[in-house]
């Protein structure tokens, strides 16, 4: 665990399990203004904390996959979304249970 611009990270591999309430949780740590949305930047924040290689790029292509409404952020409604596009094109492997 690692403390970063005032972010708790946790390196974690892209090899394991996680529930989709574990992913969210993950995800919520990198809300820095606390607004619960996530925007593209602390998508990045996050990607690059688990090495995602490309996780400019990456976090672009996320919001746009997740971003139902247009506005830039992901909010709690397209979290779902966003757990779609981390299974398909970030290798994360998130199970229901």
């Amino acid at each position: 665990m690692a403390i970063k611009n005032g972010v708790t990270t946790t390196t974690r591999s892209l090899d394991g399990d996680m529930t989709v309430e574990e992913f969210k949780e993950w995800l919520k740590k990198f809300d820095t203004n606390k607004d619960g949305r996530i925007s593209r930047e602390e998508l990045r924040k996050a990607l690059r904390s688990v090495r995602v290689r490309f996780s400019g790029w990456k976090s672009s292509r996320g919001i746009r996959y997740a971003d139902t409404d247009g506005d830039g952020f992901i909010e709690d409604g397209e979290i779902d979304n966003l757990v779609e596009f981390a299974q398909k094109s970030l290798g994360l492997k998130i199970v229901a249970y």
